[in-house]
């Protein structure tokens, strides 16, 4: 008996030793309220607190784990003061413009709506949304068009823009917080007539009404301002503000604007990707950069195409300063048209408007042809009286070739094998054209519809394009039919006729490589 009794003294003490910082604490609150009560009965009435406020002041001590929370808690808010009070000394001395302000978004998580009864036994049912099924804006870029314009390119839900009515506005904040604050209405151009998939092409052009950016420091944030004015949801509006360009101070040159262009010719390509073949690259580059000649560039996008094998074919070129590779595969994360080609396009207008005087679109599998007896300058000078010109296509046959090449294909270029076009009737043919880009707001992929200036499309006799369709991305010996005949027509219908235009052209391309790169290229495989 005397045994258990002193365990039980035992057991006692070690769990008043366990428990002490918790009594303690316990002790001191007790004393502390009632030290209170006792100060209260000698104050003034108009001092005095109600039994509901002190059970307010009164902490939850219900539980151990409450209590240590309540400590840590303090220990996190002490901190967080210490942080505030560092952050709010830096930013006093901090002379630079305030911080932009945080794009509004709804609260999270949401309101539940709950079903009601209403009068009449009717049950009005809820409906809660969660997530979304698209973004309102995907930024790409950003550039100015002038002293007061700017474009930005970007992706936007293509439900919301045929089913809603989205808007746009533009607001400068200049680096200089005495300069007051410009905005503009954004006039939004949709250039993929249709195409988009889950989303679609946004350029949007921002004019103000006086240039912008031109004060004594200079500098500032171009803000977009993407309103959805209740699309998919008419009972929001929600608007996300967007930086979408920054400039720093005194790094505007007016002069930009106006000064003779760097190029006379730059070639904006369309999205590469797949397994492409590095010789047919080769062929078109080297053809290409002789025919535009040295004041020209040529602006080539990887969507996944440029491999390796590829890229041996490009360096050489990008070495001598006529190619500009910009890898844009994070652009498949949107589901766009053909890897958002049209948002690529018109980002590439952009970037480049002021530094070429003629901007050709066309894809890597069509090669710009100008009759011997003329020159590329003398054509493009002919079409100096408008803005746009489309050119006209020569579609060749992608698998015959001439039965003298039997044996000796493969040492051949594939423009100088396949030498059999397709002269069928009666079908709309695709064209392909070249920009002055300075007067053209947003760009297509056959053509633009948003230009200032004229549209030509008659220019047959002065420049084509032959289009070998289905070979940049066929890695084998494309010729795999050989005939000795000037006119055929194929086992489904076609007619084609011997043309050997850009057979006498290939001679003189491979001595021009040779002479700019020498033999690095050699021994590119299909």
């Amino acid at each position: 008996m005397a045994k258990e009794r002193e365990k039980e003294k035992k057991m006692f003490v070690g769990v008043s030793w366990n428990c002490a910082a918790e009594l303690k604490f316990l002790i001191t609150a007790l004393l502390f309220v009632c030290s209170l009560v006792t100060v209260l009965q000698f104050l003034p009435p108009r001092f005095s607190l109600s039994s509901p406020d002190l059970r307010a002041c009164i902490p939850d001590i219900s539980t151990t784990a409450a209590v240590s929370n309540s400590t840590a808690a303090f220990s996190n808010s002490t901190a967080a003061s210490n942080s505030s009070k560092t952050t709010a000394d830096a930013a006093a001395v901090n002379l630079s413009p305030p911080p932009l302000p945080p794009p509004t978004t709804p609260s999270w998580p949401p309101p539940r709506q709950q079903d009601e009864v209403l009068q009449g036994g009717i049950i009005k049912r809820s409906f809660n949304t969660y997530g979304a099924a698209s973004y309102n804006f995907v930024l790409m870029s950003a550039y100015r068009g002038g002293l007061n314009t700017f474009a930005v390119m970007g992706l936007s839900s293509k439900p919301l823009h045929v089913y809603g009515n989205p808007s746009y506005q533009c607001r400068w904040v200049p680096h200089n917080s005495t300069v007051p604050t410009s905005t503009a209405a954004g006039y939004k151009i949709l250039p993929d007539w249709g195409y988009g998939r889950v989303y679609t092409v946004v350029v949007v052009n921002c004019t103000f009404p006086s240039p912008v950016g031109l004060d004594d420091l200079g500098g500032g944030t171009l803000l977009l301002l993407a309103s959805t004015n209740g699309g998919g949801d008419g009972s929001s509006n929600t608007t996300d503000t967007i930086p979408a360009l920054t400039e720093k101070p005194r790094t505007l040159n007016p002069n930009y604007f106006t000064s003779p262009p760097k190029y006379d010719y730059l070639y904006c390509g369309s999205c590469l990707y797949g397994g492409l073949s590095p010789q047919r690259i080769r062929e078109w580059l080297a053809y290409h950069i002789r025919l535009f000649g040295e004041r020209s560039h040529f602006v080539i996008h990887d969507a996944g195409g440029l491999h390796g094998e590829v890229m041996e074919v490009l360096k050489p070129w990008m070495e001598k300063g006529y190619v500009t590779v910009q890898d844009i595969k994070e652009q498949e994360r949107f589901d766009g048209y053909y890897h958002n080609q049209f948002l690529i396009v018109n980002d590439c207008l952009h970037r480049y408007r002021f530094d070429a005087k003629w901007m050709f679109f066309f894809d890597v599998d069509e090669f710009v042809f100008v009759p011997r007896r003329n020159n590329i300058k003398a054509v493009m000078d002919s079409f100096s009286g408008y803005t746009q010109f489309t050119i006209e296509q020569m579609t060749m046959s992608n698998k015959l070739c001439l039965s003298d090449d039997v044996g000796v294909a493969h040492k051949k270029w594939g423009f100088e094998k396949l030498v059999y076009k397709d002269v069928k009737r009666g079908i709309r043919r695709d064209r392909k054209y070249a920009v002055q880009p300075r007067n053209v707001y947003a760009t297509g992929v056959h053509m633009s519809q948003n230009v200032a200036g004229k549209t030509t499309h008659k220019t047959e006799g002065r420049i084509k394009y032959f289009h070998y369709h289905g070979t940049i991305a066929d890695r084998r010996e494309p010729c795999r039919e050989f005939v000795n005949t000037t006119y055929l027509t194929s086992e489904d219908g076609i007619p084609y006729v011997q043309d050997t235009t850009m057979r006498r052209a290939a001679g003189n391309v491979k001595k021009f490589e040779l002479r700019m790169i020498g033999p690095r290229l050699k021994g590119t495989r299909q």
